[in-house]
């Protein structure tokens, strides 16, 4: 297995599919039985439905050892200790990505879901006899292969101090690795661009720079971190005289490390990554199987549902899965007046028009060759826009404006919309053929009422995400508001729900989010729902309730006296109910 291979390992290549599994009304003991029968320390609780299984929850045998301790009957029912939230991941996920969700979430196994039933499960133990062995047989592979480079690499710790020296290093300055390893790289070169990585935490690409008298060379540093902890930094360096080859390529990075930098500062100021996309709910569980399978097809998608659903967060997953060499590139066709749009969309050459910078510009098709162009709310695009993009689709180039040749692209297309497109073409508002491009998988987005038993999900990763930002331990939230914020409808969905989350955090400081402290508009809502509720009650008929009580009363007499009528009688009499029996 070489080293791509061992990236690119999927789950179900490695998974145990010896599978403890157990009814909910099972006994503690039996659970515990079949857990050691089977050599496994976890065993799943679930419902089997058909030719389908509903996860109820997961118990450890460590569970049941600290059960064991407080003298509960071990005879008493599964369902009442195990743990209630289960995470699992898809037989087709990466195995790298699954250890590190585990290391994450410190769990020790994984179950895995093919969107039916369980059908394996990812242990500690399978990833040290698949993963990590192999890992310590690729880092000596990755050694001689930074050894083999031309480029001479450089590495050193959070203090300076030389941890690793190639031997294109050694040719290109003409120091032996043994005279510069354990000691601080500064007394060797003062003006060490390293050093200066080291204290701004931040990359520096593509400069020219003399670290030694009398030496020039092309180099990029970037720190290195672990868990946003800084522990050191790499560089990688040519001499002078390859930077002729490097120029068009500087160019090309120039662009596109702007439009990152951009991108990177409007994530940050939004705050609206999320992580692992969160929930359980059946439909919500269905849209990412669908964006599972359809990441790795270089087909175009279409992501439907109401504002707030996180059609951008689906579009980024799907490209982060996709393999795409490319960035992923968002446009919101509903913020760019049309004058603006198809030259954010297709670029322009210099002086194409008034006010075009000299040397032009490129256009979002272009910046995301290779990658994924993800655009938003199309259907807010004009009529004979999408005629041009309709173009671009259909003949895979684009032409800047101004600009006499096209240019050939391989850029696929994730779009979305919170409209209803197929109305849109019968009322003449969005191109047919247009739709059916685009169209080609469609994933729908439930809107956060439909999918209720996800919202204490995502109400624990707010908290703890946004206890995390504003510098707070971890806030708790109490049980009578987490249930009003969980009955709540949520129109704005994740977006509404995070915004608030992230408010009651910042009152809270940490401690616990209580009903006080919840929206005036949220608990309103909730308060009307009550009464409603009391109305609903009042207006039951007082009579008919309880001739229905009675009813029910005589028939468990009849039960009790086994359908004797004397006996009937004098318990009914004894009772006070009057006899109707004949």
């Amino acid at each position: 297995m070489d080293f791509n291979q061992m990236i690119k390992l999927k789950v179900k290549e490695i998974m145990n599919t010896n599978v403890v599994k157990a009814h909910p009304d099972t006994s503690l003991l039996d659970v515990c039985k079949k857990m050691v029968s089977n050599k496994r320390s976890e065993a799943l609780i679930l419902l089997k439905k058909k030719d389908e299984e509903e996860v109820q929850g997961i118990i450890t045998l460590s569970d049941i050892a600290e059960i064991f301790k407080k003298n509960i009957d071990l005879m008493n029912p599964v369902k009442e200790y195990m743990q209630p939230y289960v995470y699992f991941f898809s037989p087709d996920e990466l195995v790298i990505k699954a250890r590190d969700f585990m290391l994450d979430k410190k769990i020790g196994s994984l179950p895995i879901w093919d969107g039916k039933r369980i059908i394996g499960v990812v242990d500690t133990v399978t990833l040290r006899d698949t993963y990590y062995k192999r890992t310590e047989e690729l880092s000596n592979q990755l050694f001689d292969i930074l050894n083999h480079l031309h480029e001479g690499v450089c590495v050193v710790d959070e203090q300076g101090i030389v941890t690793f020296w190639n031997s294109s290093a050694e040719r290109l300055y003409r120091v032996k690795a043994e005279e510069l390893l354990g000691k601080k790289l500064s007394d060797y070169f003062p003006t060490a661009l390293l050093d200066k990585v080291l204290k701004q935490k931040k990359a520096i690409e593509n400069i020219t720079h003399s670290p030694k008298k009398g030496t020039y060379v092309a180099i990029s540093a970037k720190p290195l971190f672990s868990e946003h902890e800084l522990i050191g930094a790499v560089s990688s360096e040519r001499d002078i005289t390859e930077i002729t080859k490097l120029s068009m390529e500087l160019e090309q990075a120039n662009d596109r490390v702007r439009f990152l930098e951009q991108e990177y500062n409007k994530l940050t100021r939004d705050q609206y990554q999320i992580g692992e996309i969160v929930g359980k709910s059946k439909k919500f569980t269905e849209a990412i199987i669908l964006a599972q399978q359809v990441a790795k097809v270089n087909i175009n998608v279409l992501i439907t549902g109401e504002s707030g659903t996180g059609k951008e967060v689906f579009a980024r997953a799907i490209h982060r899965e996709s393999g795409r060499k490319g960035d992923f590139i968002p446009i919101n066709c509903s913020a760019i007046p049309y004058n603006l749009l198809e030259s954010e969309l297709f670029g322009y050459e210099g002086g194409a028009f008034t006010g075009a910078l000299s040397k032009g510009k490129k256009g979002k098709f272009q910046l995301a060759d290779e990658g994924t162009l993800f655009l938003d709310e199309i259907g807010e695009m004009p009529m004979e826009m999408q005629a041009k993009l309709l173009r671009v689709l259909e003949d895979g180039e684009v032409q800047p404006i101004g600009g006499e040749k096209s240019i050939k692209i391989n850029t696929r297309i994730i779009a979305a919309t919170n409209q209803d497109l197929e109305k849109m073409m019968e009322e003449g508002r969005f191109r047919e053929d247009l739709y059916y491009r685009l169209n080609v998988v469609s994933i729908h987005l439930p809107p956060l009422r439909e999918r209720k038993e996800d919202v204490p999900l995502l109400i624990d990763r707010f908290v703890k995400e946004f206890s995390n930002i504003h510098g707070y331990s971890i806030a708790s939230i109490s049980t009578d508001a987490l249930k009003i914020l969980t009955d709540y409808e949520w129109k704005g969905n994740i977006r509404e729900l995070k915004n608030t989350i992230e408010r009651l955090v910042v009152l809270s400081k940490g401690a616990l989010i209580t009903k006080d402290m919840i929206p005036l508009e949220i608990l309103k809502s909730f308060q009307n729902k009550e009464e409603r509720l009391e109305e609903e009650m009042k207006e039951y008929d007082l009579e008919k309730v309880l001739a229905y009580t009675e009813k029910n009363m005589i028939q468990e007499v009849m039960k009790i006296t086994n359908w004797n009528k004397k006996r009937q009688q004098r318990f009914l009499t004894f009772l006070e109910v009057p006899c109707i029996i004949n």
